[in-house]
């Protein structure tokens, strides 16, 4: 993970996590890493890591249980939710920016189905191997 020191970690943590749980990178019901690996592994206070989970844990993406560790909502609404929040986030953030570029709607949605088709393929080659 890289830090974008003009926004708080805890933020950037959360986002990060997130994206692991909607992704499937952290399943529902799985247990999430502990607090001090989690540290380990991003280079950072564990304080500053219990402080996105706590994040999380409002969010309802995930739950404490205690002496067991905390572990990913089985709620699969809260998590498609949140799937469809970061994906219009992003789709936000890319219509800002084609649009600053002088873009046209058409233009930008070739340009995107052009991406989108190479994607695909990147991926379903990297799955064949």
């Amino acid at each position: 993970m890289s830090i974008d020191d003009s926004r708080p970690i805890w933020v950037q943590l959360v986002e990060t996590f997130r994206i692991n749980i909607v992704s499937g990178t952290w399943p529902p019901s799985s247990k999430i890493p502990s607090v001090r690996e989690l540290a380990l592994q991003a280079g950072v206070n564990p304080n500053t890591i219990q402080r996105a989970l706590g994040e999380l844990d409002r969010q309802g993406l995930t739950e404490a249980e205690r002496a067991q560790g905390r572990f990913v909502t089985a709620d699969q609404h809260v998590i498609d939710v949140t799937r469809a929040e970061l994906a219009l986030d992003a789709t936000r953030d890319h219509i800002t920016t084609v649009t600053q570029l002088g873009l046209s709607l058409d233009r930008a949605q070739e340009l995107l189905a052009e991406q989108w088709t190479d994607i695909e393929r990147t991926i379903r080659e990297g799955d064949a191997q």
